[in-house]
């Protein structure tokens, strides 16, 4: 069974973290590991109709960011990876520094520090060059940055497809088999006739 590390953080896009929970529950061979920031927990129902407590019921295993006890907090503990979406930008600057200070960004480093892959789903617009900066750190110690920036060559008609697209790519990154995501096939012809 692949164990897969989640993390929340307090930045907008709350509905990442949610729609990948739910998208992880439906496969069969994956254990979810949730920590959630107290942020995340008050931004849920102001950008979504869930609870928290709702959320946190789509994992199989919840704790607290102050756990540091917790199994995730250690290298022996053996996952197949961990995203943190959404991910702060002072989540960003904690994990790009190693600055362990909660079970957040201590399981993140353990991922790294593992070789196993860590995705960060960087929530901000626009990002200043200490951003950047922070961004090109975490990427040079083995962290994918990887902002929910949308894909319009799906031509998405919902925000439900923009997030499930972007949700899909993320599991493949992740090696996890999805059809939530479109993959290119190349240029299709216009239709009407004109080329």
């Amino acid at each position: 069974m692949k164990r897969i590390v989640v993390a929340m953080t307090g930045a907008s896009g709350q509905i990442y973290g949610i729609r990948l929970l739910e998208a992880l529950r439906k496969v069969e061979d994956v254990e979810t590991h949730l920590v959630m920031s107290a942020a995340s927990a008050a931004i849920i129902p102001q950008e979504t109709s869930w609870k928290a407590s709702d959320v946190k019921s789509l994992a199989d295993v919840s704790y607290k960011p102050k756990d540091i006890g917790a199994p995730i907090a250690s290298g022996s503990f053996e996952t197949a990876g961990m995203v943190i979406a959404p991910c702060s930008i002072k989540t960003l600057s904690a994990v790009a520094n190693s600055y362990a200070s909660d079970l957040i960004v201590r399981a993140a480093d353990v991922t790294l520090k593992e070789g196993r892959p860590l995705i960060l789903m960087v929530r901000e617009t626009p990002f200043h060059l200490g951003h950047l900066k922070l961004m090109e750190r975490a990427a040079e110690i083995g962290a994918v940055i990887f902002p929910p920036v949308p894909a319009f060559y799906t031509r998405p008609s919902t925000i439900d497809d923009i997030v499930d697209n972007t949700v899909g790519r993320v599991l493949a990154r992740l090696g996890i088999e999805n059809f939530l995501y479109r993959k290119w096939e190349g240029w299709q012809p216009p239709s009407g006739g004109d080329e």
